[in-house]
């Protein structure tokens, strides 16, 4: 993608300078550095502002756009910074922590439920998973529990990366068998939780995450829905 991904290097970071290279045939904004999460593998783009002498653009949501590009598609039909301009970029940061959160607890939440996920979406207080699963889980709270014990574990969360080659040699990594991880690279990043014997989870993943699993907070599980004869969605809420 177009220039440094700041969300990458720093989850946490909150604002950063960067300049205007283009201008999208869709009327969104080009930045040499991003931190603007795109939407992609079920989690929403970040929203935000860019801001500039006394102008200022709110960010509806960044996307994906043609080749590596990452998109900021303007909320209204708003006055674009000019190409070659320095903005201050602005995450709308609740946003993205509930993201952070959610994201999190939803590894989690696949490595309790021992099936594989077909499908899931982020937001900013509840996500989801779908399993592919004959029968709804026979004790609901059980679940919730365990996912909690692990969450009040307290475990880092890091990335690591591992090659094409290692990712073929251990197809079991891949959890999600709607999102492929993104190749070409050469590389590929995975999300860690624990590490050593603590170690519970590794899967590939481009998302944003908490550092650690405390961050996430109390969890509930709520509805189980019948999505098809081999498919079960489980829903999980960050409570208040």
């Amino acid at each position: 993608m177009t220039g440094a991904l700041l969300f990458r290097d720093d989850a946490y970071r909150k604002d950063a300078l960067g300049r205007v290279v283009a201008h999208s045939s869709e009327g969104g904004v080009i930045l040499d550095r991003t931190l603007f999460y795109p939407t992609g593998g079920g989690q929403p783009g970040d929203s935000g502002w860019l801001r500039w002498g006394s102008a200022e653009m709110e960010v509806a949501v960044a996307v994906k756009g043609q080749g590596d590009q990452i998109v900021l598609q303007p909320r209204d039909a708003a006055i674009l910074p000019p190409v070659d301009c320095e903005v201050t970029q602005h995450i709308d940061w609740d946003r993205r922590f509930g993201h952070m959160r959610v994201h999190t607890a939803l590894h989690l939440l696949s490595v309790v439920v021992p099936f594989d996920v077909s499908g899931g979406s982020i937001g900013q207080a509840k996500g989801r998973l779908d399993f592919n699963m004959p029968d709804s889980p026979e004790d609901k709270r059980a679940l919730q529990e365990q996912v909690q014990a692990i969450i009040d574990r307290d475990l880092p969360v890091v990335e690591d990366w591992i090659t094409d080659a290692e990712l073929d040699a251990n197809p079991q990594l891949v959890k999600t068998m709607s999102v492929s991880p993104p190749r070409g690279a050469g590389h590929i990043r995975l999300i860690r939780i624990g590490t050593g014997a603590d170690q519970v989870d590794l899967q590939p993943c481009g998302g944003t995450h908490v550092g650690r699993t405390a961050e996430i907070g109390r969890i509930r599980l709520g509805k189980v829905e019948k999505k098809g004869r081999q498919n079960r969605r489980i829903y999980l809420h960050l409570e208040p």
